[in-house]
């Protein structure tokens, strides 16, 4: 497979134990606008304790879920999210940017 996103594999991703450690699956992206920093979220949200919160490679998200590769283009300071795990993602500028 190409690789998909305009990063590097090697990018440094925020995500939460639920997601790395638990298998739950992804609901809400970002790509924040400040730093380019990916962050890759559950249903549970961002991680409220430094102990819940993980820090990883991006392609170690696109492992977890290969279907990340269709919002590789996701621009700097834009959101992404679906409603389930089958569901087509969604996308829109971050209302925080």
């Amino acid at each position: 497979m190409n690789w998909p996103f305009p990063d590097e594999p090697n990018v440094v991703c925020f995500t939460s134990k639920s997601v790395v450690e638990e298998g739950a699956w992804i609901h809400y992206v970002s790509h924040d606008e400040e730093d380019g920093a990916w962050q890759f979220h559950s249903l549970d949200g961002i991680p409220e304790s430094e102990s819940d919160a993980r820090i990883v490679s991006l392609r170690t998200m696109l492992r977890i879920d290969p279907r990340l590769a269709e919002i590789a283009d996701l621009p700097l300071g834009w959101i992404a999210w679906r409603d389930s795990v089958d569901e087509p993602w969604k996308r829109c500028r971050s209302p925080e940017d």
